[in-house]
């Protein structure tokens, strides 16, 4: 693993828990990645027809997201399918760029491929890393909304509030979002707590900028990084809620 991958993939493999353990009905859901590594992830049924293709952040696994996949059921009720990336978790293999575009596109492969899914209303859902993620499958397949939590405009961005000036320029481009967000067409959720320490919020703000209308940018305030489902619950899953409800009347 190179060290630019080992700055930014933080996996753990032991699962911590499982969806049982928040009382939620699921299935362990295996499926191959576009260039056949083997993932693990989490179907959760709902009761909507919208289904949500949840790509999560840097650290930890699936199971580190037990407390919000138990809201976003509860509050909101869409079908989930959690995804595993490479070296995460029970999933095969080591995360990298390209390997975790190539995750999201097997992901996606199986979603569509499960007889109670509406194929037209998947929306992505993707969070700090899981972001990038959920873009560039956006570029390739438009989804039926977007949604992405603390989004960063690029890696080289990111490393420029850590690293010396001129260090800066050893970090190539990557994941970069502010490139790649014009040329998505489709309705987008933006979501940011404006105390983030991870991710700056101007960061969201100029993504949410540069992306097409119809678009709406919530401001969780108060909300660190990780915490903006907890700071303001009603206000974070109120906001999930009315954007699925916009996609489901709008015109396919």
């Amino acid at each position: 693993m190179s060290i630019i991958n080992h700055f930014i993939f933080f996996p753990e493999r032991e699962l911590a828990g499982s969806p049982a353990d928040v009382g939620l009905r699921y299935e362990d859901a295996w499926f191959p990645a576009a260039d056949n590594e083997q993932l693990h992830g989490w179907w959760v049924p709902g009761q909507r027809a919208e289904t949500v293709l949840w790509f999560h952040g840097n650290a930890g696994n699936i199971s580190h997201r037990l407390e919000p996949l138990k809201l976003l059921h509860d509050k909101v009720g869409p079908n989930v399918l959690l995804v595993g990336y490479r070296g995460y978790g029970q999933s095969s293999g080591r995360a990298s760029e390209a390997g975790l575009y190539a995750d999201a596109r097997g992901a996606l492969a199986y979603v569509r491929s499960r007889g109670e899914v509406d194929r037209e209303r998947v929306v992505y859902f993707g969070q700090s890393l899981g972001s990038a993620v959920a873009i560039e499958l956006a570029t390739r397949r438009s989804p039926r909304g977007l949604i992405i939590e603390t989004p960063f405009t690029s890696m080289q961005e990111m490393a420029a509030g850590i690293l010396p000036g001129p260090l800066t320029y050893l970090v190539p481009r990557r994941f970069d979002n502010l490139d790649r967000i014009p040329k998505i067409r489709c309705p987008m959720l933006f979501i940011h707590g404006d105390r983030d320490e991870v991710v700056p919020y101007e960061q969201g703000r100029r993504l949410f900028d540069a992306a097409h209308a119809p678009k709406t940018f919530v401001t969780i305030a108060g909300a660190r990084h990780n915490d903006a489902f907890l700071v303001d619950t009603d206000r974070y899953f109120d906001a999930v809620r009315q954007f699925l409800d916009s996609l489901a009347g709008a015109s396919s």
